[in-house]
């Protein structure tokens, strides 16, 4: 737990134990007085409710670190955890605020059997949403942090929420994709592999284009003494495609590491020398 959240327990705790305790030192206050019985009850669900719901999310993720210690250990399980601790916790607020001001939980739930089943059919998308949403959290297809592509976006996914996958696109733009698109559009997990070999891909106007040969020689020097490659694997420039205005190459090369942060550095001094090769041709 972090500071915090410790804190915050903490004081929880206390109160629910001196909460707890003075329905038993001042029993016939309570009885006397029943708006703040009310109240009183209704704050000591919250509390005891929140208590459990931290206990049980400290020890389930204790439990996740301890068996995947040795492991590439993926964050989705763990905020999977915090948002069902969420919604728990904002099931028994509301459930807290009925016995506070007087009304049975129970009894309102049963009255409102009708009227929950019209609000599910109405909120059908954003439920099946959450749904998705959890799967997701507790899937270990791919986890904050990963590089995705799905349909027309793609971007490193920086949170997962109940409703939407936020994805940061290359300009830099949060992209809200709802989380029941990834079940039903073709998503490409680009950092699943955590392979060490990249591919650069990139064109050129058909009247800079040149041969394969003569690109390799330009980009020797860049290969050579760049840190971040593994030179014994060496580089491998291709032709990918041929079109009546440009010509698109491919290079391919293995880095010292599968560090997303590693493998941007050598992309981005590829293209930034290709970008030069062209200025100079033109």
């Amino acid at each position: 737990m972090s500071k915090s959240i410790s804190i915050s327990f903490f004081i929880r705790t206390i109160l629910l134990v001196a909460l707890t305790a003075s329905f038993v030192q001042f029993e016939s206050f309570y009885k006397q007085r029943e708006i703040i019985r009310n109240i009183s009850y209704g704050l000591n669900t919250f509390l005891t409710a929140s208590v459990l719901i931290s206990i049980g999310h400290f020890i389930l993720v204790k439990l996740y670190n301890s068996r995947n210690e040795q492991q590439i250990v993926r964050g989705n399980f763990v905020l999977g955890i915090t948002r069902v601790a969420t919604v728990g916790n904002v099931f028994f607020i509301i459930v807290s605020l009925m016995i506070a001001v007087g009304i049975n939980p129970k009894d309102f739930i049963t009255s409102m059997t009708i009227v929950a089943m019209a609000i599910a059919v109405i909120f059908r998308e954003y439920i099946t949403n959450m749904i998705s949403g959890l799967i997701i959290m507790f899937s270990d297809q791919f986890s904050v942090g990963d590089r995705i592509k799905i349909g027309e976006y793609q971007g490193k996914i920086v949170d997962i929420t109940l409703a939407n996958l936020v994805v940061r696109d290359e300009d830099d733009d949060a992209v809200m994709i709802p989380n029941n698109l990834v079940f039903t559009a073709t998503l490409v997990n680009k950092t699943s592999q955590k392979s060490n070999k990249i591919v650069v891909k990139f064109e050129l106007p058909i009247d800079v284009a040149v041969a394969v040969e003569e690109l390799e020689r330009y980009l020797t020097p860049l290969f050579q003494q760049n840190p971040n490659l593994d030179h014994a694997q060496g580089f491998i420039i291709k032709v990918a495609d041929l079109a009546k205005d440009y010509i698109k190459y491919k290079v391919e090369v293995s880095t010292i590491s599968s560090s997303n942060k590693i493998h941007q550095q050598v992309q981005s001094r590829i293209l930034n020398e290709i970008l030069q090769f062209q200025r100079g041709k033109g």
